[in-house]
């Protein structure tokens, strides 16, 4: 039997592996999400199997409870608000990091030093995942919170949870453990606040690293392998994924965690311009006569749920108009990693017709149209000519070199980093107001026409 439950394990592992690998193509992700799940399920088969629980129906319950939990929340979520979703479930992992942790201490288990790494890195996964959720939900606002003395309380909490860890290792006792996760769970809210809209995707791809490390640590107190071979992967991955973000957003841990992006502009250089609005119809009688035309989506998007108006809009111009029609994606566009993908995906968008930032931007100077869909911060032109604006480095969409530049948005308003957009007063740019899916669905009723 535990030959039989290693080579589970070892399957499991190279399904997971091979799930993380498909995950990388849109064309193979279908494929990625099977293996993964079916990795899944034998892991979690085989650990039953091996731990010889006393009471199976009992275990088999609490599986299949939230099992069903999760399939029912999958199925009723909204796509808009998957990020939400996956900081929740970033929460949770971290979560279970702290209650296995927490049991280990009350079974008296010897491994102080793993235990402990498993409830810091648990803890602060949950708690500031739940801020995370409570912004992206709109629970709470999305800009920086800050207060005064907010960094010396941070490092003073820091300095004693580091303290109270050693005094645990070594003198363990159940109070100075409970102590310990109070602390760390309000140092993991602390750290959070700060955080602005702008920075929260890379808050999430952080947040899902850390769940994965958590993974690690539960291996390191249980023995168990498959939890560190995984969570390392995870772990792994997640920072990865946070890293290539921060370049692409020109941003350091140490802005991210500072609230340095997202304090709102005054606002008098905006009032001092004029932007010239339009209508769907104009818009639409320029598209008609363009040859090349690329849409850039942004939460705007989303929020309006248009990816499917979006498709519609983009088949008659191709189809009707014969013209060229790209979509082109910022790394950080939305409130995830990947969010417009996921999106365009799921509309049915061809993946062949969606280009990264690296491979589209040069394209934007040739292009008669550039329609964006409430895509703010990623296109703002201060970020490459205002040395004083927060954005300033952060490469972006340079979608102002198009002939012109149809901005769809219900007002002039800041984007999510708080940020004042030049570009609604370039010479160039048409706004058209509204709801991103009823201009859009009215600039494909003028084209129909």
């Amino acid at each position: 039997m535990p030959a039989l439950v290693n080579i589970s394990y070892l399957t499991a592992c190279a399904l997971m592996i091979a799930s993380i690998r498909s995950l990388a193509s849109p064309q193979t992700a279908r494929l990625g999400n099977f293996l993964g799940m079916t990795g899944m399920a034998l892991a979690v088969i085989a650990a039953v199997i091996s731990l010889k629980l006393p009471n199976y129906p009992l275990t088999l319950t609490v599986i299949l409870s939230g099992a069903a939990i999760g399939v029912y929340t999958a199925f009723r979520i909204k796509i808009t608000a998957l990020p939400q979703m996956v900081a929740a479930l970033n929460g949770l992992g971290g979560l279970a990091a702290a209650c296995v942790a927490l049991s280990e201490v009350l079974a008296f288990s010897p491994q102080n030093f793993n235990n402990t790494i498993s409830l810091f890195v648990g803890g602060l996964t949950f708690s500031g995942s739940l801020v995370a959720f409570a912004k992206l939900q709109g629970f709470m606002p999305a800009h920086p919170l800050r207060f005064t003395g907010q960094y010396g309380l941070n490092a003073a909490l820091a300095l004693t949870i580091l303290t109270l860890s050693i005094i645990f290792i070594l003198q363990p006792n159940i109070p100075l453990f409970l102590i310990l996760s109070l602390l760390i769970l309000i140092l993991g809210l602390l750290l959070l606040l700060p955080v602005g809209g702008a920075d929260m995707p890379v808050a999430v791809s952080l947040l899902n690293g850390c769940s994965g490390w958590a993974a690690v640590g539960i291996g390191l107190s249980l023995s168990d392998s498959l939890l560190i071979i995984i969570g390392s992967i995870v772990g792994s991955g997640g920072l990865i994924l946070a890293a290539i973000m921060m370049k692409a957003m020109n941003r350091s841990l140490l802005n991210i965690f500072t609230g340095s992006l997202g304090v709102q502009n005054s606002g008098t250089a905006a009032e001092a311009q004029t932007a010239r609005s339009g209508a769907p119809e104009d818009a639409a009688f320029i598209m008609e006569n363009a040859n090349k035309i690329i849409i850039v989506p942004g939460f705007g998007m989303a929020a309006a749920q248009a990816q499917h108006t979006l498709k519609t809009m983009a088949f008659l111009l191709h189809n009707k108009y014969h013209a060229e029609v790209k979509f082109a994606i910022h790394p950080v566009a939305g409130r995830m990693p990947g969010h417009m993908n996921v999106l365009l995906a799921e509309a049915g968008i061809d993946y062949k017709d969606v280009y990264e930032l690296t491979d589209i931007n040069s394209e934007f100077s040739s292009a008669d149209v550039a329609y964006v869909i409430g895509a703010n911060d990623i296109t703002n032109p201060a970020a490459k000519t205002d040395t004083s604006s927060p954005l300033y480095g952060m490469p972006i969409l340079d979608v102002a070199e198009a002939k012109t530049v149809f901005f769809v948005k219900r007002s002039l308003g800041s984007g999510y980093a708080g940020i004042d957009n030049p570009l609604f007063y370039a010479p160039n740019t048409i706004m058209l107001y509204g709801d991103a899916k009823e201009v859009t669905e009215k600039i494909i009723k003028a084209l129909e026409s």
